[in-house]
């Protein structure tokens, strides 16, 4: 057999494999389909009903309640959205549906059984339930398929109507749950607004902000003015300070000074003692000229002008003055000095306001860079207190509005969806099983088939192809005749006169005709050195057709004009009186044990072909083939005639060809397909390679054009349609002989 792997790959194989057994397949496969049609009618009827639910975005959705107003795409939190952005909302809906919770509650509704009268399992009724989303729209085709039909219209609607309860049921239950969970959180909420709000306030009065930008703004506008009022103040005080100066030189005084003599001159007490001294030292100097010291006069003088002196010293004191002031040049002026102390005392005080003035900048300008520079910490602080009140701000409003919105969903009726098409009463039955019970019975009759050509293929160990008979003998391909399957009839239709075996006669110019005088060419040119006078034909296992191609080789050679001897040496089972219609009361049998001559057993059949059939079956045939006279009948054969076919049983049954192949040229082996297999093939190349035996070649007998890949047959069939075939004028020839 040829290895697995050019089986597998071999698709002509596997072609002429399904024409070989396409009767059993087709039979096999047909029976199969024709149960499955026949068990379709014990099906009983089923009927299907269909409800549409169309949903839709719902107004609150309480999964989706969040703490914010919306989402990042503008949409509310109430969006029937799925968790991952690839999966259809609808198929959790879906789900929801085919609960079984829900579907528990419809078969308790409506007391659904089963064929034997149980009721319906939850698992049941889900199979039977069919929910497909309709592409490209938010509708859901709900169908339920029953023997009944007002069971399978009310299973339908039941389902959606018990829906469209839960969902508002669940969304009531969450809102109710959610609104008072937020409910509890609301204080908390409010609390944390007002802390917020007293924790900025105090913020703000202790570091007295109002607008912490504005004031940036203005603060930096001031202190540029500062700065402008500054160098304004500078130069103003340089000048003042320059000026004071000089005056100063000019008066000889200190600002202390100056000022003092200033008051004690404009003071009129002051002024008046100093007259009543100096009338009192004009006195005393006139009585001292006049007088001793020791005179009353000078005496009195004396001590009225010591008076007169403590009275101005605590004059000059109720002034202001000292005693360092209580002197001629600063309690007695000139009006030019008094002008110049005026000016400069004006100029000393003018000086110190600029000076004051500059240090009043130099302090406020001082203030306002200390602020400056603590602005970005107060903002960041006031930001991050302004965050937390605007963040509890908004919890609490938005849980004041969800608390709200609870409220509302709370009474809520209308569900997330709506039916746009009840159930009806189905008055057509679905196709239900059938088409799937159809369609199991073609593909388990294909099957069925594809297992009966595989185990019969499997149990078929005979060669199938040329191809197949080629590669195990390996012999020399001598022909190959293909098959016959017509049979021609004489006029007398009482009687089957002959069938067609002798193609070479019969149809003389048909392809087998030509195939076998192709074939004695090969065996005449086949040995260059040595011409081929006798042969054995023979073949591996029975009913290949050795007899009938001996009888046509030995005919194609006959026509040529070469005088033929056609031996029929398979005295077990003789079939050449059978092909020539002649009789075998005399033949080999009888001319090797000598109860025959040959002149008289041979019987000419045609011009230059003489047949000696087996004769009557001797109790052992080998032991007649294998004998001396056996030996010098073929050399006197040989000698009187120029061919010599000798027809020998199988190798596998007998050794008659084998022990007469010794005493020939050489044995012609002949093989057909179908009829011999590999392990007979084997062995019997096994046999003629141990004896060492001359096999002159390989003939293929009955070689079905249908079942070759090669064209040939297909030109030789093309070239010999057009001939004319005499094929009962040969017949009547060969009964008239």
């Amino acid at each position: 057999m040829e290895s697995r792997e050019s089986i597998d790959f071999d698709l002509g194989r596997y072609l002429s494999i399904v024409k070989r057994q396409w009767l059993p397949a087709v039979t096999i496969f047909a029976s199969t389909v024709a149960l499955s049609a026949v068990a379709t009618t014990f099906l009983k009827p089923t009927y299907e009903a269909e409800g549409k639910l169309l949903f839709k975005t719902p107004s609150f959705n309480v999964v989706g309640t969040n703490l914010l107003p919306s989402d990042s795409e503008g949409g509310t939190s109430g969006d029937l959205k799925p968790l991952v952005s690839t999966q259809n909302p609808i198929s959790t809906q879906i789900e929801v549906i085919s609960s079984p919770i829900l579907l528990q509650r419809t078969i308790d509704e409506l007391q659904l059984k089963n064929a034997i009268g149980e009721p319906l399992t939850v698992e049941a009724l889900k199979k039977a339930i069919n929910l497909k989303i309709i592409g490209g729209t938010d509708v859901l085709l709900v169908s339920y398929n029953s023997p009944n039909p007002e069971e399978a219209a009310a299973v339908v609607n039941t389902i959606m109507n018990l829906y469209l309860e839960n969902d508002i049921l669940t969304n009531r239950g969450e809102a109710e749950a959610t609104r008072k969970f937020m409910a509890k959180q609301l204080p908390n909420t409010k609390n944390a607004v007002q802390e917020a709000e007293a924790a900025l306030r105090i913020f703000k009065q202790k570091y007295n902000i109002v607008d912490l930008v504005e004031e940036t703004r203005s603060a930096v506008a001031i202190i540029g003015n500062l700065d402008n009022g500054i160098n304004t103040a500078k130069a103003d005080l340089d000048q003042a300070t320059a000026q004071t100066n000089e005056l100063r030189q000019k008066v000889a005084l200190s600002s202390q000074e100056a000022l003092s003599a200033s008051t004690l001159s404009q003071s009129p007490a002051v002024q008046g003692i100093l007259t009543q001294i100096q009338e009192v030292d004009r006195q005393l100097a006139t009585e001292r000229s006049r007088f001793q010291e020791e005179n009353p006069v000078i005496v009195n003088l004396v001590a009225r002008r010591a008076n007169l002196q403590a009275l101005l010293k605590q004059e000059v004191g109720q002034n202001g003055g000292t005693s360092a002031n209580i002197q001629p040049k600063t309690l007695q002026i000139g009006p030019t000095k008094q002008d110049l102390i005026k000016e400069f005392l004006q100029s000393e005080v003018q000086r110190q306001g600029l000076a004051q003035k500059l240090n009043s900048l130099y302090n406020s300008r001082s203030i306002y860079e200390q602020r400056v520079k603590i602005i970005p910490q107060l903002e960041q602080q006031q930001r991050e207190l302004q965050r937390r009140l605007d963040v509890a701000q908004s919890t609490y409003q938005t849980l004041l509005k969800k608390v709200q919105e609870l409220q509302v969903a709370e009474n809520n009726n209308t569900p997330n969806a709506r039916i746009i098409a009840k159930g009806l009463v189905p008055n057509k039955a679905a196709l239900g099983l059938k088409p799937f019970v159809l369609v199991l019975g073609i593909l388990l009759g294909a099957f069925l088939a594809t297992t009966a050509v595989i185990f019969l293929e499997t149990r078929d160990r005979s060669l199938k192809t040329l191809k197949q008979i080629r590669e195990i003998f390996g012999y020399t391909l001598l022909g190959i005749v293909p098959s016959s399957t017509k049979k021609l009839r004489s006029r007398n239709r009482e009687t089957d006169l002959i069938n067609p075996e002798i193609a070479v006669i019969d149809t003389p110019h048909s392809l087998t005709s030509e195939i076998y005088r192709m074939i004695q060419a090969n065996l005449r040119f086949l040995s260059s050195d040595k011409v081929l006078k006798t042969i054995v034909v023979s073949s591996a296992v029975p009913k290949e057709g050795k007899s009938t191609v001996s009888a046509n080789l030995a005919a194609a050679i006959a026509q040529l004009g070469r005088r033929v001897l056609l031996i029929d040496a398979d005295m077990r089972v003789p079939s050449q009186h059978h092909l020539w219609q002649i009789t075998n009361t005399a033949g080999l049998s009888e001319v090797l044990v000598g109860e025959a001559e040959f002149k008289t057993a041979a019987c000419n059949v045609i011009d230059n072909l003489d047949v000696l059939t087996a004769g009557v079956r001797p109790p052992n045939p080998l032991a007649l083939l294998d004998s001396k006279r056996m030996a010098s009948l073929i050399q006197d054969f040989s000698s009187q005639y120029d061919f010599v076919i000798i027809d020998a049983p199988p190798l596998l049954l007998a050794a008659d060809a084998l022990t007469l192949s010794h005493m020939t040229d050489g044995i012609l082996l002949v093989a057909r397909p179908g009829v011999i297999d590999s392990n007979s093939a084997n062995h019997a190349k096994e046999m003629l390679q141990r004896s060492g035996h001359n096999v002159l070649g390989l003939l293929v007998n009955g070689i079905n054009e249908s079942n070759e890949s090669s064209t040939d047959f297909y030109h030789a069939k093309e070239y010999f349609s057009t001939e004319k075939i005499a094929t009962e004028s040969r017949i009547k020839a060969r009964m008239h002989n």
